[in-house]
């Protein structure tokens, strides 16, 4: 996993298009395409995604900032408002200021090959928002062909003060080749006729009822269960949230359940982080790999999550021993009071064709927190927050 000192490059075949596997990215780490100063642990390498690092130091900054012409290096200077050491112990971010890291891993991305970043899911449930920035780039998260140069990580934590440190993964990068993206009728065909994408109550959704516009919706499950408990809200004034501990977390200082109103609806209050499920179970065979997209803003006062990657693997199992995994959304109304019922349409799946399959995929083989989840709560925290809220009516 130490880089060697050899020219940047990865086994592509030519014409090949697609999501590089592990086997290529375990390459881009031997070759140097992908690099560190130390070893990058082989627990990193996901089926289709690399876990990312914090470096030693963070910058607390007065603003974010996209570098465009310039360097990040000599972008940041102008913004800078504090200096932190993450060694040892790390240190504590605050609520709404922005940080930015230098991360352990660079880029010398050989011609043609383009990366995308995006949080893990382990840090949208603690609604902590993170977007990678390049040099001379006018947009965040997405990296350039053949970018050569260091990665750097903004870091926003929303709803708890965090504490973090050197070493810490927050979020993920993603390399591919090509034409990669399946087109709304390619998504119906493949549900259809090779492997079931959308399952709802253990059945595959027919193909004529999936709901497709430049990639496959889901929806919300405002039924909950037997109490009516259908997500979590984050508390207000929470206490500082360690993210670099080993131990489960007490989730009741930081989440409280919410139930369902009469209806299967919630109205989310602003401004509040709410944790919420899905409606339809995903299934994502070893050929594909999705991500959750950016919600379009013209559907509702809200947003309905954190953009992130469904490796191959989430959801899907050969042997048929479960059917698709649900989702979990991180969801946020903006300025005003907003109603959401069971069966809305609130977020988006997109799809691409993976370059080969995966030798591992996504699963409790590989330490994956979410396979065959029903609980929203993030793996930091030890079991559901305490049911303090009376139950609603039928």
């Amino acid at each position: 996993m130490t880089p060697a000192p050899s020219e940047p490059r990865i086994d592509i075949p030519a014409g090949g298009a697609g999501v590089l596997a592990r086997r290529h990215l375990l390459e881009a780490l031997a070759t140097g395409a992908i690099a560190a100063d130390d070893r990058v642990p082989e627990s990193n390498v996901q089926p289709a995604s690399l876990d990312l690092r914090l470096g030693e130091v963070a910058y607390r900054m007065r603003c974010s900032f996209l570098p465009g012409a310039d360097t990040v290096e000599r972008k940041l200077r102008d913004h800078v408002i504090d200096e932190l050491d993450l060694r040892g112990d790390g240190a504590l971010f605050e609520t709404n200021r922005p940080y930015l890291v230098p991360l352990k891993e660079r880029l010398a991305l050989p011609v043609g090959v383009r990366a995308k970043a995006n949080p893990k899911s382990s840090t949208g449930r603690v609604d902590v928002f993170t977007r990678v920035i390049t040099d001379h780039s006018f947009r965040f998260d997405e990296v350039a062909a053949g970018y050569r140069g260091p990665l750097y990580l903004e870091v926003v934590p929303l709803s708890f003060a965090i504490g973090v440190k050197e070493g810490l993964s927050l979020n993920q990068i993603r390399l591919s080749v090509g034409k990669t993206t399946l087109t709304d009728a390619e998504i119906r065909t493949f549900h259809a006729e090779t492997h079931h994408l959308l399952l709802k109550g253990g059945v595959p959704v027919p193909p004529e009822d999936l709901a497709l516009a430049g990639g496959l919706f889901l929806s919300l499950d405002l039924k909950g269960d037997s109490e009516g408990r259908v997500g979590y809200q984050a508390k207000e004034n929470a206490p500082r949230l360690n993210l670099t501990g080993t131990a489960p977390i007490d989730p009741a200082p930081f989440f409280e359940p919410v139930r369902r109103e009469g209806g299967n609806r919630i109205v989310l209050a602003p401004q509040r982080f709410y944790l919420l499920m899905s409606e339809e179970a995903v299934s994502i065979p070893p050929e594909l790999a999705s991500e959750m997209t950016a919600y379009d803003p013209t559907s509702g006062e809200l947003r309905t999550h954190y953009a992130g990657f469904f490796d191959p693997g989430f959801g899907y199992d050969p042997e048929g021993r479960f059917t698709g995994s649900r989702a979990a959304l991180e969801v946020r109304a903006h300025d005003v009071p907003f109603m959401i019922e069971t069966g809305q349409r609130v977020c988006k799946l997109t799809f691409e064709r993976m370059l080969e399959e995966p030798s591992v995929l996504y699963g409790t083989g590989i330490g994956s927190s979410y396979q065959g989840q029903e609980e929203t709560l993030g793996k930091h925290f030890a079991a559901k927050a305490p049911t303090s809220s009376p139950r609603p009516p039928a």
